[in-house]
């Protein structure tokens, strides 16, 4: 068996050295404007000693910014007295994107969420997906990668998880998840549209690390609730996983409730191009039959809007942002309660 191409990304970071680390991963990106240059990709590393790894990242989606803010503070409040062990951030995985405030990759168009393990001799994007999977995740113990609805759709601040096909990890993300303490949590089931098994979560899963994400607000906007589940949520993962004192831990305000989200009947997609009309709002309870939206055509005003009615019950968590739509463009999905 030839042995794995390693990775073409230089970090200024030495993953073993205690202290405060900042710096960047240089991704070597020729172009007509810098023959020589590089892409850097802001990286933090505080370690103290022993312990448990932490892998913090946002930014996967360039358009998804609760993460980024909150961990842009973590990364000032954060010093290596205060733990055991070693957090990594990663606030701009995708920095390409991120800089360009883009879901996708303004270099090659590409959807990072939708592309690991990644290739290290690939695109720019591939290059970042495969350093992170290849050359982070297997030091961290726990992965958390932040992500909002981004510039075409709004969440209900919630933390999310797919569930581990093993048992053993499984209970470990719900023990996270209920220490991150957000007040929904998801389980979902990795479904093509999720991103199937090409995510970063699903890269963690497959090395048997756990794995978590968010969905903390969106519209393009930062979403204050939003921001302050996150803050607490990161440190109270910290507690949890020892690298923290406990004196840091915050109690949410209320246990997280966890729902499901599993099947294509949770979610409501545009049957056609039109202005997308909303007849519910998040936090909303439907059940089958439950009017959604209706879609109409200015082009043709003498034509009647399109009904969409829920087929299924739950809670709106999701719902699209962008009054223009077209046929396949998510509209809203639900969620229902899950036993856990």
């Amino acid at each position: 068996m030839p042995e794995p191409r390693k990775s073409r990304l230089v970090p200024e970071v030495d993953y073993a050295k205690d202290g405060k680390q900042t710096g960047f991963i240089r991704l070597f990106h020729s172009t007509h404007d810098s023959a020589y240059g590089f892409l850097p990709i802001p990286i933090v590393v505080v370690k103290n000693g022993e312990g448990p790894t932490a892998l913090f990242t946002s930014g996967n989606h360039g358009d998804e910014y609760e993460g980024q803010v909150a961990l842009t503070n973590l990364v000032k409040w954060l010093t290596p007295d205060m733990i055991r062990g070693r957090v990594i951030m990663l606030p701009m995985a995708n920095y390409p994107a991120a800089l360009a405030g883009r879901r996708v990759s303004p270099i090659d168009d590409l959807n990072m969420n939708r592309i690991f393990p990644g290739d290290p001799d690939g695109t720019v994007t591939r290059q970042i997906a495969h350093y992170i999977d290849s050359e982070l995740i297997p030091l961290a113990d726990l992965v958390i990668d932040l992500h909002s609805g981004g510039s075409s759709l709004n969440y209900i601040p919630t933390a999310l998880a797919k569930q581990s096909a093993d048992p053993v990890l499984y209970q470990k993300q719900l023990a996270a998840l209920r220490a991150f303490g957000a007040p929904y949590t998801y389980i979902q089931g990795g479904a093509q549209g999720q991103g199937g098994d090409q995510t970063l979560g699903s890269g963690a899963d497959r090395r048997g690390r756990i794995s978590l994400g968010t969905e903390l607000g969106g519209a393009g906007a930062v979403n204050a609730s939003g921001l302050a589940i996150a803050e607490r949520g990161l440190r109270n993962l910290l507690v949890h996983l020892g690298i923290l004192g406990a004196e840091h831990f915050v109690e949410p305000p209320v246990p997280t409730r966890f729902l499901d989200v599993r099947g294509p009947e949770m979610y409501v997609y545009a049957p056609d191009n039109g202005v997308f009309e909303p007849l519910v709002e998040l936090g909303d309870m439907v059940t089958p039959g439950t009017p959604a939206a209706c879609i109409h055509i200015p082009e043709t005003p003498w034509l009647p809007p399109i009904e969409i009615a829920f087929k299924a019950a739950g809670i709106v968590m999701c719902k699209r942002i962008p009054a223009r739509t077209k046929r396949g463009d998510c509209l809203f999905h639900l969620a229902s309660d899950l036993a856990v």
